[in-house]
């Protein structure tokens, strides 16, 4: 993902995410493995590692080699049974297909723990696509409390998203106000699974 326009100038934002994991029996997905690496203000080559680490009848997010994280990570109550954000769109996508129109997802960004509620929207004809409402709720590591970036908004944040109305529940955009400006996110192409995916 990069920002384009008014964004980049701001920001100068870029960045890669992989998340790697399985899937249960019932389509849920289960991360092993969460990197991200970006670029951001002057915070050049940025490196998020995440592992999923089973102990004590949880999963629990800990940090992994190579992370560049210059805040301590939250504590492990906030880490525990919790989803980074790629796979938290994949539990999404398989509530969709279990049919649940209502649901919570336990994410975990490497500085935050938020919760995301989802709701699906009445259908309108007239708009293209699946549409989601979506609540980011704050649990922790906000407020400067473990966030690299200084007093995020810890109050609910709405996010709307917009998938694919066919079978593949494909991403398609998301929007959500940051300060007084819109975060638009469009998917631009779709690259083949195990294949390059450059800027």
């Amino acid at each position: 993902m990069r920002t384009e326009g008014l964004a980049r100038l701001l920001s100068h934002f870029r960045g890669t995410a992989v998340a790697d994991g399985k899937l249960g029996g019932n389509g849920a997905p289960s991360p092993v493995r969460y990197t991200a690496d970006y670029d951001l203000r002057k915070r050049r080559n940025s490196k998020l590692r995440m592992v999923f680490v089973a102990r004590g009848g949880a999963v629990i997010a800990e940090r992994g080699p190579d992370d560049t994280s210059r805040k301590k990570p939250l504590a492990e109550e906030f880490r525990r049974n919790v989803l980074d954000p790629l796979s938290a769109m994949e539990a999404t996508i398989t509530a969709l297909r279990r049919g649940e129109a209502s649901f919570t997802v336990p994410v975990y960004d490497g500085a935050r723990r938020f919760d995301a509620v989802v709701r699906v929207e009445p259908r309108d004809p007239s708009k293209p696509g699946l549409r989601l409402a979506m609540s980011l709720h704050a649990i922790a590591g906000f407020k400067g409390e473990s966030s690299d970036d200084p007093d995020p908004d810890d109050s609910p944040r709405s996010v709307a998203v917009v998938l694919s109305d066919d079978a593949a529940l494909l991403p398609l955009s998301l929007s959500v106000p940051i300060w007084f400006l819109p975060l638009d996110v469009t998917l631009v192409r779709v690259c083949a699974p195990n294949g390059p995916c450059g800027w």
